[in-house]
């Protein structure tokens, strides 16, 4: 059973979505027995890393998902989910993220032809090897919304990088801990792929 963080911060249902797709058993909660018990963990997101944070905070989810991340449950946090699992964001300045990976989010660069948000289908390129980039091509498109973007502070964690008007840290890996700035869930076959690979890790 995966279990999908839910803390107000939009766009659960689409990841549910996705992986019943896959025929996994996927629970929407915030039941802290439930996560601590569940096989794999899903922090997805879209919305303010500010106040995300505040409900993490609220909730008391900031200490469940430290609980997971310790025990070596596989842990994947998509969009927003990337953003808050590393120190700080320009977008909420003095609100600290979860801090389980170094590195801050900034905000995309005001360039001619650079629209923000930046909404729509990017290719990746893999600087280091990715568990979830298993059997899926170099270039492949996979969908992006976002404001804002990771500079990872460990080059060597970076899975998956994508170029719109910078160098964006598309997706991460650390130990059991996974990310991805772009959404899987809405990445047609080749965000199911990589949800299959995520699914795959034990």
């Amino acid at each position: 059973m995966t279990a999908i963080i839910d803390y107000d911060a939009g766009n659960i249902k689409s990841v549910e979505k996705a992986l019943q797709k896959l025929g996994e058993e996927a629970v929407i909660t915030r039941e802290k027995e439930t996560i601590l018990s569940a096989a794999r963990v899903i922090l997805p997101g879209v919305g303010a890393f500010g106040s995300a944070m505040e409900r993490l905070r609220t909730y008391g989810l900031d200490e469940v998902i430290y609980k997971v991340v310790k025990k070596g449950t596989p842990f994947l946090g998509i969009c927003l989910g990337l953003q808050l699992l590393f120190e700080k964001s320009e977008e909420s300045e003095g609100i600290r993220g979860l801090g389980i990976l170094p590195g801050q989010i900034v905000r995309l660069p005001e360039e001619k032809g650079i629209k923000i948000p930046h909404m729509g289908w990017n290719s990746l390129k893999y600087p280091n090897p990715g568990r979830l980039f298993t059997g899926i091509e170099e270039n492949s498109y996979v969908y992006f919304v976002h404001s804002y973007y990771l500079k990872a502070q460990e080059e060597e964690i970076v899975t998956a990088s994508s170029e719109y008007g910078t160098l964006i840290h598309a997706s991460v890996e650390k130990d059991n801990v996974f990310a991805c700035q772009f959404h899987p869930e809405k990445s047609s076959e080749t965000g199911l792929k990589i949800l299959r690979n995520f699914l795959t890790i034990s």
